[in-house]
């Protein structure tokens, strides 16, 4: 043992080394062919000529002559040199990895080990992989093409800079001419080798054919099925190659086509070296360099048999193995595939049912996952380079989701259930595995001492383990062990060892059964990872794409979607250290196809949902009241006799109908849509999140998201928006689809764990504001403009009127009629739906928009009024002076234009009104604790209160929908128009002076014959009642603006008011006195709205006598019916 040369060691190092190197040398290949991400140095114009006269000259370039080519060169050496150091320095890893490679490789042959795959299988493969690395580096290195120009540029800016080559240029450029054809170079090389490494690839003669068997054979067996033999269902899965049997079926086929390809002599000699070339030529079309680099291997051996004399039979072999592969390999996968969905899907279903079987069957995972592997890697090897053959569908496969899906749930069972494992393997090792490996021992005739040592030391580490460690949640570590067989196979497979494992092969199967059970207790991961590493997928992204798409579109794989996602999350474990650039790639493209696969799987999901929900609304929306006009029709003469139907006429359904069924079997629309979701659902419960490039992805927070934006967009849609036609959808009918639409979302909770709730909380909050989260219109937007731009503008060209009897605005007779009908949108039940699709946020916005609109009315008027400064002023010294009064009368101008704007402020504001009333009734009802203190708190505030504090409390309350004495929106509307220009004297002056225009002006509004009132609304055909809430409220808003006593002021106008109207009373001709009893219910209106009038301050200034004629003139013609 003291002259070994620590093989293992060497062995172990230079194939983690020479993997990293082809893992760098392959990405710097494919970044130099990718235009978007070669480097600037090679995409430089400047630098065509250069690189051009380098590739050309290499390796004997002159870079001390005045050459034109490299005058780019001279000028940027230095960036030059910085560009191309860390290729050099990558192309110089090769030429030393080879170096090592060599004299290992010659330390073997001059050992002359031993090589069994069933008896050394660590040695033997750590072996065989160094053999395939090496030479996949050396291929990939001839394959890229611009390693002379890098190479070159690189030793031209460092002689232009130094004054002299690179030391390492010489041999470097050298490796790359002598492998300028790589395959004969490597043969000449392997030409030495050719013993060993034929020795130990015709050890896998037993096990690659015994991997290799047709699917019929693994139905025989019942291959992977643990109810094939129930009384056996509870022993240990072993067997004396228990590394074998999860040894990848294209990692052997890798060994054996390159093995023989380097060492083809015993191809001619050894007809078991031939049947088992033969065999792996027969499987497939490609094996894998690395990554998506693929070797087409029939190709390959015939090119390179061609020109060894003596081959032409094997030659012949290869065509007819080809031939076979392109006829059988393709329908041979297809039907593994077929039979591996069915092993692992019982599998899985056992497993869960019955996880304490992990334990002895923790075998039967591994190789589940380790056969499903090697078919998921050959069909993507081949998928993308499909021969032309008449069935082109065994390259492709629409039901890739499953097998993925139940690779995915193995290895989450196996996480998931890892202590079970290990408690079950502890004790394996303490109580089987250190008696059996003792007794070998003792039976051992011969056993120098550090071999002894070794033996001992293994059987001492194991005895000592207790269940106790696992519970207590120890952290084992068996490498040291697992390295020390590895040793152990080194020191003993060299020929003259004093101990030769050859000679013990009972030795070699314990400790093999050994190391697999340490692997189940501190290397489970590592395990996974090695046995279900589907990462080709990341390299070959069109295949995934393809796969998802695949498998998308059918119906029943449709519950197995999320495995390709989740696949995604293990794609960063095959990054290398040596290639950290990869590494960031790697993240970017598993994080891009996780998140592109989860918004697809969230929008068919969202789809199907969505379609669900708009049947339902169907189903309601024949339930809404105005379909039943047709049934109250018929009910009124069912007592009559029925009369015959006319012939061709269809009977309309009745609501309901649909539910009724004579055969189950008859499959509805609706019965599809909820199998789809069912199905689709399902995929969701994989996991709950899932990790991808440090991200913590949560795939129903996709779902969510899609949902939010779709119904978003529907609510807004259903609306009917159309500004051209003037239609919108009634706030009842939007509500009604609204809360079907929310209902069936709440079914979705039992199919995926998701929180309908908080979903619908945030689309209808959204609603509630002007924008959504996407910046698109809302409902609240769209209502919003609607009303104001429609229905509030005809109201003020007195088309529509607003009717206080009946809560609502109504349509005027008129030969210009309305396309809608106004007491449709704005009854009580429709301000009320309103009202609970706006909420607060919503008819807040609604009254800051109603707020502009009265804002510009009020500047207008206070225009009107520096008009006539002059006049108002002498009026309001002379209101007891009629003859005065009336001359100073005829001086203004604009009171009809003064009076029109007043009104249209008070249709706007008894709008609000009834939108505010409607809120509050919604809020008692949603959050009757929430609306009793803010009652509470309103109830509180006293004239006495401080004016700051007292708008605090009313804001609170308006946006509670409550009515206040001030309104907080008008206020604060009104303390916004005034300018620095502007003194507070100025504006109470003309606050003031406005009261006596609206005073004086208010007898010209019986000149107007729509000034009646009328009875059956309540108010005047003009909308003229208006008046009393815009002139209440317009007043109390500006006086506290003003911070001025806000009845004193009002007093003043009922006197001017009133006298105005006395004054009207006097008048004789018929012209003027026609609506005179209309205009006297004004006064008394006015009285009524306000909070600071009274009907005591109105009699003092206004007979009440007039007021009690003004009623029974205007309802003297009324019929009042009782019973």
């Amino acid at each position: 043992m003291e002259s070994h040369q620590k093989l293992a060691e060497k062995l172990t190092i230079l194939n983690d080394r020479g993997n990293g190197v082809l893992i760098r040398i392959n990405y710097i290949k494919k970044t130099c062919a990718d235009v978007k991400l070669r480097p600037p140095i090679l995409s430089n114009k400047t630098m065509e000529p250069a690189i051009k006269y380098i590739t050309k000259k290499f390796p004997n370039i002159d870079f001390r002559g005045t050459v034109q080519s490299l005058t780019s060169i001279q000028r940027q050496k230095s960036e030059v040199m910085e560009a191309t150091t860390s290729y050099y320095d990558s192309f110089l890893d090769v030429v030393e990895f080879r170096d090592h490679v060599y004299e290992l490789l010659n330390t073997i042959d001059a050992s002359q080990c031993f090589f069994d795959i069933a008896i050394n299988f660590d040695f033997t493969k750590n072996y065989l992989d160094l053999i395939i690395t090496y030479t996949s580096v050396i291929v990939t290195l001839a394959r890229f093409d611009e390693k002379k120009a890098l190479v070159g540029m690189f030793n031209c800016a460092h002689e232009m800079t130094k004054g002299c080559s690179d030391p390492s240029y010489p041999r470097l450029s050298q490796m790359f001419m002598e492998y300028e054809h790589p395959w004969k170079k490597l043969t000449e090389e392997f030409g030495p080798h050719t013993k060993s490494v034929t020795a130990a690839l015709l050890s896998l003669r037993t096990i690659y054919p015994r991997r290799n068997l047709p699917v019929e054979k693994w139905q025989s067996a019942q291959l992977l099925s643990l109810l094939n033999a129930s009384v056996t269902m509870l022993d240990p899965a072993c067997c004396d190659t228990m590394a074998c049997e999860y040894l990848s079926l294209e990692v052997m086929e890798r060994w054996i086509i390159i093995g023989f390809l380097l060492c083809h002599s015993s191809l001619n000699s050894n007809p078991s070296s031939q049947e088992l070339w033969k065999m792996a030529l027969r499987s497939g079309l490609y094996i894998t360099i690395t990554r998506d680099e693929l070797l087409g291997i029939h190709k390959v051996s015939e090119d390179l048999f061609d020109s060894i004399k003596g081959y032409g039979k094997r030659v012949t072999d290869i065509k007819e193995c080809r031939d076979h592969a392109i006829a059988n390999s393709g329908a041979l996968h297809r039907e593994r595939r077929h039979y591996l969905r069915g092993a692992l899907n019982e599998l899985v279903t056992v497993l869960e049912d019955e996880p304490g079987l992990l334990g002895p069957k923790a075998l039967f995972v591994f190789m589940a996952l380790s056969f499903s592997r090697d078919e998921v890697q050959w069909l993507v090897r081949h998928s993308e380079n499909m021969p032309k053959i008449k069935t082109p569908e065994d390259y492709s496969d629409n039901q890739m989701a499953e097998l993925l899906f139940h690779m995915e749930k193995l290895k989450i069972l196996m996480r998931k259930h890892h202590q079970v494992v290990q408690r079950y393997h502890i004790q394996y090792l303490a109580q089987f595995d250190a008696l059996v490996l003792n007794d070998t021992i003792q039976n051992m005739h011969v056993c120098p001492e550090e071999e002894s040592v070794l033996l001992s030391s293994f059987v001492s580490t194991l005895s000592v383990l207790s269940v106790k460690q696992v519970e207590s949640k120890e952290e084992l570590d068996f490498r040291g062990v697992r390295l020390d067989w590895l040793r152990l196979q080194a020191y003993t497979s060299v020929n003259k060892a004093p101990l030769l494992i050859s000679d013990y092969p009972d030795l070699a199967k314990v400790m093999n059964l050994i190391q697999f059970h340490t692997k189940m207790v501190d290397a489970i991961e590592e395990l996974l990872h090695e046995t279900s590493d589907v990462s080709i997928l990341c390299f070959n992204p069109r295949v995934f794409e393809r796969m998802f798409c695949q498998s998308s579109d059918e119906i029943t794989m449709k519950r197995y979607l999320m495995a390709f996602p989740h696949v995604c999350s293990h794609f960063h474990k095959c990054a290398h250290p040596l290639c950290p650039e990869e590494e960031e790639a790697i993240e970017k493209r598993s994080l891009h196809l996780c998140v592109a696969f989860l918004e697809h799987i969230a929008k068919m999901t969202g789809t199907i949902m969505l379609e669900l929900c708009a049947e339902q609304c169907n189903l309601n929306e024949q339930l809404l009241p105005k379909h039943c006009a047709e049934a109250i029709s018929a009910a009124r003469y069912r007592k009559q006799k029925k009369t015959v139907p006319k012939k061709g006429e269809v009977q309309k359904e009745k609501p309901g109908a649909e539910s009724l069924r004579k055969d189950r079997t008859i499959i509805t629309n609706m019965d599809k849509m909820h199998l789809t979701l069912s199905e689709i659902c399902f995929s969701y419960n994989l996991c709950s999140e899932m990790l991808v490039s440090q991200h913590i992805i949560v795939p129903t927070e996709f779902l969510c998201s899609h949902l939010e934006t779709r119904l978003s967009e529907i609510i807004v849609r259903m609306a009917h928006s159309d500004p051209s036609a003037q239609e919108m959808t009634r706030p009842t009918e939007l509500l009604a689809a609204v809360s079907a639409y929310a209902a069936t979302l709440q079914t979705l909770s039992n199919y995926v764990n998701v929180d309908a709730s908080r979903l619908l909380k945030t689309v209808l909050l959204q609603q509630t504001q002007p924008l959504d989260s996407r910046g698109a219109p809302t409902v609240t937007n769209l209502y919003t403009n609607w009303y104001l731009e429609y229905l509030l503008r005809l109201a003020s060209n007195s088309l529509v009127v607003h009717c206080p009897a009946m809560l609502c605005f109504a349509n005027q007779i008129s030969d210009n009629d309305p396309p809608f009908r106004a007491e449709e949108f704005s009854d009580i039940s429709e301000l009320r739906a309103l009202a609970e699709l706006l909420g607060p946020y919503g008819v807040k916005f609604l009254s800051e928009n109603l707020m502009w609109h009265i804002t510009s009315q009020v500047s207008e008027l206070k225009k009107l009024v520096v008009e006539n400064m002059d006049v108002l002023v002498q009026m309001r010294n002379n209101f007891d002076k009629a003859e005065e009064m009336a001359n100073l009368k005829k001086r203004l101008t604009g009171g009809e234009n003064l009076l029109k704007r007043m009104t249209i402020i008070g249709v706007i504001l008894s709008f609000r009104s009834m939108l505010q009333d409607c809120l509050t009734e919604v809020l008692q009802r949603h959050c009757p604790f929430l609306m009793g203190p803010i009652e509470c708190l309103k109830d509180c505030v006293s004239p006495d209160t401080d004016i700051k504090v007292t708008l605090s409390v009313f804001e609170l309350a308006a946006a509670a929908g409550m009515t206040c004495d001030v309104d907080p929106a008008l206020v604060s509307a009104i303390r916004s128009m005034q300018t620095d220009n502007t003194s507070i004297d100025e504006e109470y002056k003309l606050s003031c002076l406005l009261l006596v225009f609206i005073a004086v002006s208010l007898p010209s509004l019986a000149l107007d014959p729509n000034s009646c009132y009328c009875r059956e609304h309540g108010g005047h055909n003009n909308n003229i009642h208006c008046l009393a809430l815009a002139i209440n409220h317009v007043a109390a808003a500006m006086f506290t603006v003003q911070n001025k006593n806000i009845e004193q002021h009002l007093k003043e106008f009922l006197l001017l008011a009133s006298s105005a109207l006395l004054q009207l009373g006097q008048n004789v001709e018929k012209t003027e006195i026609k609506n005179r009893e209309s205009i006297y219910l004004l006064l008394h209106m006015i009285v009524e709205e306000s909070a600071f009038l009274s009907q005591d301050m109105l009699e003092r200034c206004f007979p009440y006598v007039l007021l009690r004629n003004a009623y029974r003139e205007v309802y003297k013609s009324v019929v009042i019916t009782l019973g």
